[in-house]
């Protein structure tokens, strides 16, 4: 069955997406996608905070020409937008990663692919366009520089480590579900997929006669196994002795672009610099970890005064509408990731689907630019924003940070 089969177009934003994708994935993958961990505080949190910031917009201006592109890394964006990193994306759509991938490139945005992904890279970077490439450093450091390498011999322009995820995470309704990876069948999640043909029959089935029950495409033989059923998924995951001294290393050692994802800390950002970093993003892995973490919005400010204008600060978690996004900007983001959006997307209709997200965002971005006065992305201001986030650190604090 065609992707275009399916309702993508009468979805009119990314809410509308989501319920479509809860109707047609199982609930297990679709809660795997969709929620966050333990009470679910940081995935609401991250919404709230920018329900709070209100905008100002600005009359009287020509807005007849509305102008999305940007610049990053010396490269143009047609939209502020890339595409975060996300595993398990080939549960949701049969190849996945791939159609995310393509999607990407059509929009003319950056696509960063999962070291988690069910994919393998080769297959991802043969898309072209784009490419990041996003790394859990694993406790074999040996076999993490071998991706890493794998990654940039593929033509991957920026290495992105993410660092908060010391510890494995308590996401109590993937062993409610029964729900890991590879797939694991009981009674209670069997009944589950029966009841979804749709996707048994476009997903499960297509693999199972092509490439076998989706896994971590790119983990080395000796780390595959589950990674959200078992409490032992952490040895490959989790990395609790990550520091300093593994990015210095990570950084001298590749040769393009170089980012760390999952900071909201302005001592850590401050270090990040130090460490000669080329960019940052802040993250709290979409509420997925710490339930207790700060939103990344309401952390964005304090990063930003950290690190000035000296390197570009992406945000992710908790975007889903184009206000969201001008909302970042207004506040200092060069640039925001999505991950569950295009997801959704991804679940309803494949590549057509995830095309439909980002055109609703980019229509949104603009629709949003014109109310306030905005003709560029350069007249996206922080006086555009009422209610805006402040997070506090006193200097001698950072100041202290330098040298840890």
């Amino acid at each position: 069955m065609s992707s275009e089969s399916f309702p993508t177009f009468d979805a009119f934003n990314i809410a509308e997406l989501r319920e479509r994708a809860r109707a047609r994935l199982p609930r297990g993958v679709f809660e795997y996608v969709d929620r966050g961990t333990e009470d679910e505080l940081a995935l609401a949190n991250n919404r709230a905070a920018y329900d709070r910031v209100k905008l100002v917009p600005r009359v009287l201006r020509d807005v007849s020409r509305i102008d999305q592109t940007t610049q990053l890394f010396g490269t143009p964006l047609s939209m502020p937008l890339a595409i975060g990193a996300t595993g398990g994306a080939a549960l949701i759509w049969y190849d996945g990663d791939v159609a995310l991938a393509r999607a990407a490139k059509d929009a003319g945005i950056p696509f960063m692919i999962s070291s988690a992904s069910t994919t393998p890279i080769e297959q991802i970077a043969a898309v072209g366009g784009r490419q990041w490439f996003q790394l859990y450093p694993w406790e074999n450091r040996a076999l993490s520089y071998a991706l890493v390498d794998k990654a940039y011999a593929l033509g991957c322009e920026a290495l992105v480590v993410t660092v908060d995820t010391a510890t494995q995470p308590n996401r109590e309704y993937n062993f409610r579900n029964g729900f890991g990876i590879p797939l694991r069948f009981n009674r209670r999640n069997v009944v589950d997929v029966l009841t979804h043909p749709r996707w048994l029959w476009g997903v499960l089935l297509k693999h199972l006669m092509t490439t076998g029950l989706p896994r971590q495409a790119n983990l080395p033989e000796e780390l595959r196994t589950k990674v959200t059923q078992n409490p032992q998924i952490g040895a490959a995951f989790r990395c609790d002795t990550l520091s300093w001294e593994e990015i210095r290393l990570l950084r001298r050692s590749w040769r393009g672009i170089f980012m760390i994802k999952g900071i909201v800390s302005p001592l850590d950002a401050r270090q990040a610099l130090e460490e000669g970093v080329d960019g940052l993003i802040v993250s709290n892995h979409g509420g997925r970890n710490l339930d207790s973490v700060v939103a990344t919005l309401d952390a964005l400010p304090g990063v930003l005064d950290a690190v000035g204008d000296r390197i570009p600060v992406l945000i992710d978690s908790g975007i889903r509408r184009g206000s969201d996004v001008v909302k970042a900007l207004a506040l200092g983001a060069t640039a925001a990731l999505v991950g569950r959006a295009p997801l959704y997307g991804l679940a309803v209709g494949g590549q057509a689907g995830v095309t439909r997200a980002l055109e609703l965002l980019r229509s949104e971005i603009a629709r949003v630019m014109a109310f306030c006065g905005c003709r560029n992305i350069g007249e996206i201001t922080r006086e555009l924003v009422h209610g805006a986030p402040r997070c506090e650190i006193p200097r001698v604090e950072l100041a202290d940070a330098i040298g840890d």
